[in-house]
């Protein structure tokens, strides 16, 4: 696989009549790259999923896989996983994973190799001979990822694969997508666990009202204009008036959250540090960088929780 690869959606339209759900939409997921996919309900991150696989037709704009624009030749390389279960419930898992993979191309050995291959792995070979509806919620999960790699895809598009999985099972499914990217398959998931993508993704896209409103990596993200910095030591009162450019955020115990606005203010980590030193022991002093989640918070406020932010500051 070429390492220049990536699948590409390129201003994505989708209108549902007067509810528009895409509105120029673009994404890119490099070749062995994990993207996570983020936003609220009804956001958009299943229709572009669905336009990639052809389930539903795109407006307008287009998407492609290593520069070519996806026809079914590339959808049959495509493991998909969507967030409504796509299992036959009264099938067993086995039967129904081998037939799958013939589906997808495989004679019936390799079928039936690389079904026990991913149900072992995925922590299900004894649930083989199961019907799918006998099984946990956590394990229909584990099935329909199973499901999506059985055929060796060359991408990876799945929506909400870690809901409903317990802590072992997440553990899992994060280790399969990283060895899935360390093979050269792009990863595309969509996930409601900001932490869980925080910690997998290489790159984050937000998503609100059918638009991409933030992408980047996770640290691009996080830098902002604001900087704040955790001191564990000597009360804030002793210090912190000192240094005039800085706020208090919050304080418990010993532990004070300052914040400075202007990012400009090149020494100020030196001043606060210098002040805290002067009023007693320090023993902590770090950067503080907004999370996934308060990123995600930021970007998908509404304009009128942004003025009730305003009025509560104001007040």
């Amino acid at each position: 696989m070429d390492s220049m690869s990536a699948l590409t959606m390129t201003a994505l339209n989708k209108s549902y009549g007067a509810v528009r759900a895409l509105r120029d939409l673009s994404l890119e997921v490099r070749a062995g790259e994990i993207v996570g996919f983020v936003g609220s309900n009804g956001a958009g991150k299943s229709t572009a999923m669905r336009i990639t696989l052809g389930v539903v037709a795109a407006d307008s704009g287009e998407v492609r896989w290593d520069g070519r624009l996806i026809d079914l030749d590339v959808r049959r390389r495509i493991g998909y996983m969507p967030e409504e279960r796509g299992l036959y419930p009264r099938m067993r898992v086995g039967e129904q994973l081998t037939y799958l993979a013939r589906l997808h191309g495989l004679d019936t050995a390799q079928a039936t190799t690389s079904m026990e291959h991913w149900t072992e792995v995925l922590g299900i070979a004894e649930r083989r001979g199961d019907e799918v509806l006998k099984l946990s919620l956590g394990n229909q999960q584990r099935v329909q990822l199973a499901a999506a790699l059985v055929h060796s895809p060359e991408i990876l598009v799945l929506d909400e694969p870690f809901s409903g999985l317990d802590p072992v099972a997440v553990d899992v499914m994060s280790a399969v997508l990283r060895d899935q990217a360390a093979a050269g398959v792009p990863v595309l998931f969509s996930s409601h666990q900001l932490e869980l993508v925080e910690s997998l993704c290489d790159r984050v896209g937000i998503i609100n009202s059918g638009s991409i409103v933030a992408f980047g990596d996770i640290e691009t993200l996080r830098r902002t204009d604001t900087r704040r910095w955790v001191v564990d030591g000597p009360p804030y009162a002793s210090w912190l008036p000192s240094v005039p450019t800085a706020s208090l955020i919050s304080t418990e115990g010993s532990r004070t959250v300052v914040e400075v606005q202007d990012a400009s203010l090149t020494t100020v980590d030196q001043e606060l540090l210098g002040a805290a030193l002067a009023a007693g022991p320090v023993h902590e002093f770090t950067r503080q960088r907004p999370s996934l989640t308060e990123l995600y918070r930021h970007v998908v406020r509404t304009p009128s929780e942004a003025v009730l932010d305003a009025q509560e500051v104001s007040a």
